[in-house]
């Protein structure tokens, strides 16, 4: 799924992903096959959400996630992966929750299509 994003746009989530890690999705259903202990959070819309998602997967929106994660998740040092349609919102997000303090947190490359396109498990 082609999306027609602006160069203003891809310069921010170039930018942003100077400063994060980024995780493969099989080596995301590695971890979840082995019980690796994360946080799992889709950061997508409500409606893409509701639509389908990954299996384990929480969701706290790209747009509520900066303003609700210490409520969700108190502990600064939790490892979590996020993802979103294609790994750019996901990205602006790991990179604002590291402004925050946050200590371990990978966003998954090629979010959702990749998951969906690599076999992944939805609900």
């Amino acid at each position: 799924m082609a999306k027609d994003h602006s160069p203003e746009y891809l310069a921010l989530v170039d930018e942003s992903k100077k400063h994060i890690k980024e995780i493969s999705v099989d080596e995301v259903r590695a971890r979840l096959q082995r019980g690796d202990r994360f946080r799992f959070i889709d950061v997508r819309e409500d409606n893409e959400w509701q639509a389908a998602h990954a299996k384990g997967a929480e969701h706290l929106g790209r747009g509520i996630i900066e303003r609700d994660i210490r409520k969700v998740v108190p502990d600064k040092a939790t490892p979590m992966v996020l993802y979103c349609g294609g790994g750019f919102r996901s990205a602006m997000a790991a990179e604002n929750l590291q402004k925050m303090g946050y200590t371990n947190v990978l966003s998954m490359a090629g979010g959702w299509s990749e998951w969906v396109a690599r076999g992944g498990e939805k609900e």
